[in-house]
């Protein structure tokens, strides 16, 4: 009920709205309106009340949950059941854990903080509070699980496009990483549970290094990390990028649920590369090999050149990608 009510005064800015208004259309009493507008304040909600005339919201708290997402969310099914945290160690592991407990298709676990964020290959991945979009979508498609990795091309596609609606351009460095002027603002971490010919579930972690400033990156990674409000030079209204990429995510990932192809995530990629026509450094446990990145194919794979002529697709995993002098 105290959903409702926020959502009375959100849609009706900078009017007041009648108590007695409230009471009627909600159908419950006025002292009932009262402890709900008590509440939304104690929730940080800047509510300014006055006799004859009623409830006027003044501003919103900068924080992730359902009632802010909403407003700018317009999917169908992912991110209508938001579950958000103050804190919580990996948005990841709690997914997998729901996940595993029933929480629907296209459920979203968010949280203000990580203490111990997950990126691949077992790298611990910075998220302060209230500085980034730290999220974990739940899916559970009826594919083969071999298909799985093309979720992660998927949500690269969908961060580089919501970014672009906010007027940022961003860069996708293959397969997961979202780059801004040769710096990381985005991580995607993909995790499937499942069995030979099933899935169980998939796990999409998105990490959005979003208000983070000069002095929250560590000295060891601040030559290849950054943040939006870095590399902008602007705040960062956190909830809209967060409803933004579950908007751009549904659309691309239904096609692909629907077709069973990624064509059009992968012209994103393609479009977005970091890479494609560049010399690399491909790093495959302690074995490395220089190529030239020439293209993504439309099964996601990475097609590269090597220095005898001939090429090959590198698929994503195990292996990383970097340029010949560093990170990019």
């Amino acid at each position: 009920m105290k959903e409702d009510v926020l959502l009375i005064l959100k849609s009706n800015p900078e009017t007041y709205v009648s108590g007695q208004y409230l009471s009627s259309v909600l159908n419950v009493s006025r002292t009932a309106i009262w402890k709900y507008i008590n509440s939304l304040k104690e929730n940080g909600y800047i509510i300014e009340s006055a006799s004859k005339k009623g409830y006027m919201l003044i501003s919103s708290p900068d924080l992730l949950t359902s009632d802010e997402i909403n407003t700018f969310l317009d999917t169908k099914y992912v991110g209508r059941r938001i579950i958000h945290f103050d804190t919580i160690e990996s948005t990841n592991n709690t997914a997998k854990e729901l996940a595993a407990k029933g929480a629907k298709d296209g459920t979203v676990i968010i949280s203000e903080e990580q203490t111990s964020g997950k990126g691949r290959l077992g790298r611990q991945w910075l998220a302060p509070k209230y500085k980034g979009v730290w999220m974990s979508i739940i899916l559970k498609p009826e594919i083969n699980p071999v298909d799985v990795p093309k979720i992660t091309h998927i949500s690269a596609a969908a961060v580089v496009s919501g970014l672009m609606e906010l007027n940022i351009k961003a860069h996708i460095k293959w397969p997961n990483d979202i780059i801004i002027n040769n710096k990381k603002i985005c991580g995607i971490l993909t995790e499937m549970s499942g069995e030979i010919n099933r899935i169980s579930y998939v796990i999409v972690g998105i990490g959005i290094n979003a208000n983070l400033e000069l002095d929250d990156i560590p000295k060891g990674i601040s030559e290849k990390a950054s943040s939006l409000l870095i590399e902008t030079g602007r705040k960062i209204d956190r909830k809209e990028v967060a409803a933004k990429v579950l908007n751009n995510f549904e659309i691309l990932y239904q096609n692909f649920i629907e077709t069973g192809m990624i064509n059009h995530s992968i012209k994103i990629c393609r479009e977005n590369s970091l890479l494609i026509g560049k010399n690399i450094k491909i790093i495959n446990g302690q074995e490395e090999k220089i190529a030239r990145a020439v293209d993504i194919n439309n099964k996601g794979e990475l097609i590269v050149e090597l220095g005898d002529g001939h090429s090959e697709p590198i698929i994503s995993g195990e292996v990383s990608i970097r340029g010949l002098n560093g990170y990019i």
